[in-house]
């Protein structure tokens, strides 16, 4: 017997058993995403290397470290994609949606990433992306994380909190970027490994550092919060004041810098202490030179990327995930004509019936077999379906879920009687 092919590691299967989760919470996010004037795109999953070096940084981990990088059978160098703002940003620039024109969309999806797998982390993981781009206001920054957190709220995820902070202009960011180049270079001997690489491509990645034995020296590092720029100090003052209106809670945290270079101003992580070191759940902030970087007229944007895995981890560690739907009415068939026109009764109870969930016992088996197939299916009542009844022109029926005698019912009034029996059931 051939060996078996396991699946690629740190890609996981979603089973039917887990499924819905899911589909719970994609369809509430998809709900509250309309209440908020969004609309879906669909961008695909492999673009140009060049995209995600230009737009995320040539010097960030995601592209020197983590991108699902071929060259194709043309010669291109293409890239799974590791995140969903850049293939938004190229879609909106290379079909001219921008000219003045402002757009709130989203887009649900897999992302790639080679990383080290653990628990809330893959290397295929799914994605919750949106973005408002020609928006240049603080109000739309707080109008994205008001709808997050309306969205745990509608989930019932208590254990998120909200992190703000502001990275400023490039130009401020620039000048801070010296500051805490010479603090670290100072003390370049108590950097890690990771961090004195970092040093020379992208250090204000080194405040975000896990490791213990760094968080005193980057506790002592300059603030960025102390070298803003007065347009982005106001910018992130009425970010605050919104918030506060509004009721909803934030902490200011000076150290969030977040892993991609197109940020600036406005960056945010809805964190939790439920999924282990994975603690970010959330993640997003503003871009306003990133669609300028990609070719476009310069034009705001502001987004976020919720990871749909680590939100399913939350859902059911509250146990929030909705029972899975089972059908109202399991057909049992007993004998050689009731199998050949077992499909087509429950077809056209399908049609006369579309609010309701019918299951046809297929693949044969006794009556004993299809009665214990019955009871497991969840189903509220069982159609029996038999060549002695057919030749009657009845199905008989018998409620599985409470103590009940079984009935006829004449196959012409076959839908109005499945309707009353559930509806008395109810």
């Amino acid at each position: 017997m051939p060996a078996q092919i396991q699946p690629v590691r740190g890609m996981n299967d979603v089973l039917p058993a887990q499924i819905g989760a899911w589909q719970h919470l994609e369809a509430s996010a998809r709900e509250l995403l309309t209440e908020y004037g969004y609309e879906e795109i669909r961008v695909p999953v492999v673009e140009h290397t060049e995209l995600f070096k230009r737009a995320i940084g040539e010097f960030t981990d995601v592209v020197e470290k983590e991108m699902y990088t071929f060259t194709d059978q043309g010669g291109e160098s293409l890239t799974l994609r590791p995140e969903a703002t850049a293939g938004i940003m190229r879609a909106a620039v290379s079909n001219g949606m921008l000219r003045g024109q402002r757009h709130k969309l989203w887009c649900m999806g897999p992302m790639f990433r080679h990383e080290r797998p653990q628990k809330g982390r893959y290397r295929q993981f799914y994605q919750l992306d949106v973005e408002a781009i020609g928006f240049a206001g603080a109000d739309v920054d707080a109008e994205l994380i008001a709808l997050t957190a309306r969205l745990w709220h509608r989930l019932g995820i208590a254990r998120v909190r909200l992190q703000i902070n502001s990275l400023g202009t490039p130009e401020s960011r620039g000048l801070y970027r010296e500051q805490l180049t010479a603090y670290l270079r100072a003390r370049e001997s108590q950097l890690d490994a990771d961090s004195r690489r970092r040093l020379e491509g992208n250090p204000l990645r080194i405040l975000d550092s896990k490791n213990p034995e760094m968080q005193e020296l980057i506790r002592a590092a300059p603030l960025l919060t102390d070298h803003l720029d007065p347009e982005s100090r106001e910018h992130f003052e009425a970010l605050c004041n919104t918030l506060q209106d509004i009721g909803v809670p934030y902490e200011v945290n000076p150290r969030l810098v977040r892993g991609l270079d197109y940020y600036s101003r406005t960056v945010f992580e809805w964190i939790t202490d439920a999924l282990g070191a994975q603690d970010a759940v959330c993640s997003g902030g503003r871009y306003d030179g990133l669609i300028a970087q990609l070719g476009g007229e310069p034009t705001p944007g502001v987004g976020f990327a919720m990871g749909v895995d680590r939100a399913v981890e939350l859902l059911a560690q509250a146990q929030r995930i909705p029972p899975g739907r089972t059908p109202d009415v399991y057909v049992v068939v007993n004998g050689t004509r009731a199998a050949a026109a077992g499909l087509g009764l429950v077809e056209r109870l399908r049609n006369e019936l579309p609010q309701r969930r019918f299951e046809l016992n297929l693949g044969g088996g006794n009556f004993k077999t299809q009665f214990r197939r019955a009871d497991r299916s969840g189903a509220a009542l069982a159609l029996i379906v038999g060549d002695d009844e057919l030749a009657r022109g009845v199905v008989s029926m018998k409620p599985l879920r409470q103590e009940a005698g079984q009935s006829e019912c004449p196959i012409g009034a076959l839908a109005a009687g499945v309707e009353a029996a559930l509806n008395l059931r109810g």
